[in-house]
């Protein structure tokens, strides 16, 4: 990402973070609208995802400079995820749905450049995921044959 990119994230993620719990109920909101099955995966409160949401995006943005420290992280993220039943597809209506949050938290802030550094950094954070959920996903069939 771009020195640019990065700066648009940060001041775009401080413009919501004040606002983190009402824009993690409105990213759930955006989701489950998006595909109602996704609720079953999720077995603690919304209000307590939401919260780890934002965290998780803070952590993210802060942290985008550093590969090595956020790129693990990540991965490790994409691990625990398959246990609750997260599948690839899933990442797509994920990035889905905070865009579309990001728009509704953002307004007119939400410009075309912003929505661009917005979908490349999740785009990666998806893909980090996925690599880690992918690893997973080999050692379990290494381990049964299956």
């Amino acid at each position: 990402m771009t020195e640019q990119q990065i700066r648009l994230l940060r001041e775009s993620f401080a413009l919501i973070e004040a606002k983190a719990v009402a824009a993690g109920l409105t990213f759930y909101r955006n989701l489950f609208a998006l595909d109602p099955s996704l609720r079953a995966l999720f077995q603690s409160s919304i209000e307590l995802q939401s919260r780890k949401l934002m965290e998780a995006l803070g952590y993210t943005i802060a942290t985008l400079e550093n590969p090595n420290a956020l790129v693990p992280m990540l991965e490790a993220m994409g691990r625990r995820h398959v246990s609750y039943g997260t599948r690839d597809a899933h990442y797509d209506t994920v990035l889905t749905a905070l865009l579309q949050t990001l728009e509704e938290a953002l307004g007119p802030a939400f410009t075309t450049e912003v929505r661009s550094a917005w979908t490349e950094a999740l785009t990666f954070v998806a893909d980090a995921m996925k690599r880690g959920a992918a690893s997973t996903q080999a050692m379990k069939h290494e381990m049964t044959g299956k």
